[in-house]
């Protein structure tokens, strides 16, 4: 089949785009054809220009929610629907899953959403929260399936009556296995810690800043690899304290598993979460987690099994748990073993990846069906 995937950005690195480059990497090795829509370009277009995906950007489309700049942003994703013709558009992120849907049904394209988390879940800010939630509940009903990307997801749109139940899926997010060279290897002092994360809202690298610094012994060292908007204010923050020293910023990187294997602990701090793909991709290599207890962090993390989940913003309680792992070696290895065991059991790519074509396809089914929907002949196999 031919697909259309839309995503809001691509100028920058995180989960969501991970997942649409991975997806979309093995979509065309099984035989289907696939073109990438979004805002900017960075390493995961570069990426998946080298292995022979079209990316194309939409001039207009903005972050923010502006009448004009979206009005002019769905004019142009309509005219590359009606170039690129494809079976289906599948969308990631809020405003391109908005945008994305409303131009699905302007121009008789079934749609798929994918919400990697959303917009007015808990610990985003409550006007914010209104706005989508309101957002969503329109697009829902010109939705043709969403894709929530947890439990916890799925349970809070039906909460808020953004769409039928029968309409959405639970897929959870699953990644690429590695090599065994490529799992936690790291017995060596210092021990290190490491959190995956953009350094902008949701993420709060501060938060495990403040959790460390009540943290002596043993001698530790951090390292916080990824970029955004708040990366050079924390730098000049961390340049003033007594942990400068301690403290690696590594930026975005292209070798994270080899960062995680050799790491100890692995950190994800947050306001609000959906699946994160950085979490699973600890747990593929064999690390112990320590998380804020937010979205569906908690289907990944079991309290006490693999890892350690902490309500959103306590330092204190980080600070305690860190200190518990930290001074406990046989613990972190069988919390990592855990982490590895729950990888291969619930979170892998190919059940992902099988998932999530089935979906698309009982999308084309459902809709070649209705009398509602008058499709185009086609002759490309789906």
């Amino acid at each position: 089949m031919r697909i259309l995937k839309l995503i809001t950005r691509m100028d920058d690195i995180g989960g969501a785009q991970i997942h649409v480059q991975d997806l979309s990497l093995s979509l065309k090795r099984s035989g289907h054809e696939v073109i990438i829509l979004s805002r900017g370009t960075g390493p995961v277009t570069d990426v998946l220009q080298e292995q022979g995906i079209r990316c194309e950007q939409l001039i207009h489309l903005n972050l923010a929610i502006s009448p004009f700049h979206d009005l002019l942003a769905l004019m142009e994703l309509c005219k590359w629907i009606k170039e690129i013709d494809p079976d289906i558009l599948a969308a990631h992120s809020s405003k391109a899953g908005m945008l994305g849907r409303l131009a699905g049904k302007i121009c008789g394209v079934p749609t798929v959403f994918t919400a990697h988390g959303w917009a007015f879940s808990e610990g985003v800010p409550e006007s914010k929260r209104k706005v989508y939630r309101l957002l969503e509940r329109c697009a829902g009903f010109i939705s043709n399936g969403i894709i929530t990307v947890s439990d916890y997801d799925y349970d809070l749109a039906c909460k808020n009556k953004i769409i039928n139940g029968a309409k959405m899926r639970t897929i959870h997010n699953g990644v690429p296995d590695i090599p065994d060279s490529n799992r936690r290897k790291n017995q060596r002092s210092p021990l290190r810690i490491i959190m995956v994360a953009r350094f902008a809202f949701p993420k709060e690298q501060p938060l495990l800043l403040q959790a460390l610094e009540n943290i002596e012994e043993p001698d530790w060292e951090l390292d916080l690899v990824g970029d955004g908007p708040r990366l050079n204010e924390l730098k000049e923050k961390v340049q003033r304290s007594s942990l400068s020293h301690r403290i690696h910023f590594l930026g975005n990187r292209r070798d994270v598993p080899e960062l995680l294997a050799n790491a100890h602990i692995f950190v994800l701090t947050s306001q609000y979460e959906g699946l994160p793909i950085s979490i699973i991709e600890a747990m593929r290599c064999g690390l112990p987690i320590v998380a804020s207890d937010v979205g569906g962090v908690e289907e990944l993390v079991k309290e006490g099994e693999n890892g350690f989940l902490i309500p959103r913003g306590d330092a204190t309680l980080l600070t305690s748990k860190l200190k518990t792992l930290m001074a406990n070696q046989p613990l972190m290895e069988k919390m990592g073993q855990v982490s590895r065991q729950r990888y291969e059991a619930k979170f892998s790519f190919e059940k992902m990846r099988d998932q999530t074509l089935q979906m698309y396809r009982d999308i084309l089914e459902s809709q070649a069906q209705s009398p509602k929907v008058l499709l185009p002949e086609k002759k490309r196999e789906v």
